[in-house]
């Protein structure tokens, strides 16, 4: 293996192990949610620290690499796209400590089981935690065919956003000392969705690094047709 492929491996181990940190994050967020367990979640919260100088180390030793080596073509852009996935993953740990802070807050004692079960929450976490990891499968096998999986999981993820919007504002609606708790709970929500576009952002990363196409701006429409790797 010449020397310049053993720098790349690296990187992606490295990416790797910041990936496995942030699915733990976001089961352990879920897992401390759904069970009210304050002191999961306090660990979340702890560990964000660590998602943190993961993605400073990244950015660091990519932009080491490409002062070192100029790399071109696929090289480039595979280091290109780990510094954005990087970035992507720090906020998706960012999200998984706002759901732990909020299983922390007073006010979610206030809300009662059938509510989380009503707005289908677990069903958005479990969708979130498959994306994330058939993203991590897509970037270690380099196969983008999994691209238009991955993204139609967003698209139910937005679909049980919108109708948890509608069932969060009835119950707030029928219970007015509710309300600044059901705010919290939207943010909260609105968490979820938010994971799930970057989700679809690092699908976009994994598809500029193999196929070298991009998908932004309108660009779901080529994955549903099911991106194949380039060699």
């Amino acid at each position: 293996m010449k020397h310049t492929e053993k720098e790349l491996q690296l990187l992606k181990n490295e990416i790797n192990q910041m990936w496995q940190i942030v699915l733990s994050q976001l089961e352990k967020s879920k897992y401390a949610l759904f069970n009210r367990d304050v002191e999961t979640a306090r660990i979340v919260i702890s560990r964000e620290k660590r998602v943190d100088a993961y993605e400073l180390k990244i950015d660091s030793d990519c932009e080491n690499y490409i002062a070192l080596y100029s790399p071109v073509a696929i090289d480039l852009r595979l280091v290109l796209s780990l510094i954005k996935i990087s970035i992507t993953l720090e906020r998706i740990g960012d999200f998984a400590e706002g759901i732990a802070r909020f299983v922390i807050d007073d006010d979610f004692e206030k809300i009662d089981a059938q509510l989380l079960e009503e707005l289908q929450l677990e069903k958005m976490f479990d969708l979130l935690l498959t994306m994330l990891y058939d993203c991590f499968v897509a970037l270690e096998s380099e196969n983008t065919k999994l691209s238009g999986k991955i993204m139609s999981k967003d698209d139910e993820i937005d679909t049980l956003y919108s109708l948890s919007l509608d069932i969060l504002t009835d119950y707030m609606r029928k219970n007015p000392d509710f309300i600044r708790c059901g705010m919290k709970t939207y943010l909260l929500i609105r968490k979820l969705e938010r994971i799930g576009d970057h989700c679809n952002n690092i699908v976009e990363e994994i598809v500029f690094f193999v196929d070298a196409k991009v998908l932004k701006h309108g660009g779901k429409k080529q994955s549903e047709h099911g991106l194949s790797k380039n060699t």
